[in-house]
């Protein structure tokens, strides 16, 4: 069963903005894209750096160590040199609330 974790009230999470959650074992970046949230692992799939702070466009997000492109939707990876997709996660908004499907420990 998948499991959720409460994170922010939507009211405080701005639009088209980020947001950093720490799990047991991972760290997640959360976008906001108009009312829409995608949850993805803060790693990058070529050398293991963070995405955090990566260029967002659309629905794209670059890592910004080596230009590596990936779809916060679906976590797939969309240039060289990133060639596996990236882990995402469930969102779901309840009560005003978001809301993060717990990763599991790799």
């Amino acid at each position: 069963m998948t499991e959720f974790e409460k994170i922010i009230k939507v009211a405080d999470f701005p639009e088209n903005g980020r947001f950093y959650h720490e799990f047991e074992d991972e760290t997640v970046v959360i976008f906001r894209v108009g009312e829409q949230f995608y949850a993805i692992a803060d790693l990058c799939t070529h050398d293991g750096g963070p995405l955090e702070d990566g260029a967002l466009e659309d629905h794209k997000v670059e890592c910004p160590r080596h230009g590596a492109c990936f779809d916060i939707r679906t976590g797939a990876a969309l240039n060289l040199p990133a060639t596996e997709p990236v882990p995402t996660y469930q969102t779901k908004v309840e009560d005003g609330y978001l809301f993060v499907e717990k990763p599991e420990s790799w």
